[in-house]
């Protein structure tokens, strides 16, 4: 059961045996133990530098589209880590696919965020205020997923987000990684 549970989550051998032992052999509430171990251990993580890292290319067939991304991590055996290249290629086919315009919510611009609220709030006018608040958080929101990569749902799995793709990629490398920055090129626009 324990290698098992490390081949579907690729957590560490010890990490998998408590789980295991923690949800009674129950293998689902073992994934989600260490799925939530994972982001706890990816946001201890978060401060540390990383000073490693690659920058990949990708082109889509026919040549229409191109992506260019740096992503970094703490040393360059990890960088050079087959899962962490996987990782990174996996990022520019989400770009590629999706067409962000920002890394996390961070980069967008007041004034983006600004308009979005305008438009979200005159197509809720004559709605009680409680519900108004709502429909403007929840517009936000899908505006978010839209233009920020780490909030759009991960292009191979809808059901996970890029940000936790991200996350389990930390647990399972044991370093921090962050997407520095990247381009998105299409022809004729």
């Amino acid at each position: 059961m324990v290698n098992d549970l490390r081949g579907q989550t690729g957590a560490g051998l010890l990490d998998c045996k408590k789980a295991l032992t923690e949800s009674n052999g129950n293998v689902e509430e073992a994934i989600t133990i260490l799925r939530k171990k994972g982001a706890a251990s990816a946001a201890k993580k978060a401060d540390r530098m990383t000073k490693e890292g690659l920058i990949e290319s990708y082109i889509h067939v026919g040549g229409k589209v191109g992506v260019l991304i740096e992503v970094n991590c703490e040393t360059d055996f990890v960088a050079r880590n087959d899962e962490f290249k996987a990782f990174v290629r996996d990022l520019c086919l989400q770009i590629a696919a999706a067409s962000p315009l920002y890394v996390s919510r961070e980069q967008v611009p007041e004034a983006d965020l600004a308009k979005e609220r305008e438009i979200a709030g005159a197509q809720v006018v004559g709605k009680p205020p409680a519900a108004a608040q709502k429909i403007i958080e929840g517009k936000l929101e899908r505006f978010y997923s839209t233009v920020c990569l780490l909030d759009q749902p991960f292009v191979k799995i809808q059901e996970k987000s890029v940000k936790d793709f991200l996350t389990e990629t930390i647990a399972k490398t044991g370093e921090n990684i962050q997407v520095r920055r990247f381009v998105r090129f299409q022809l004729g626009s």
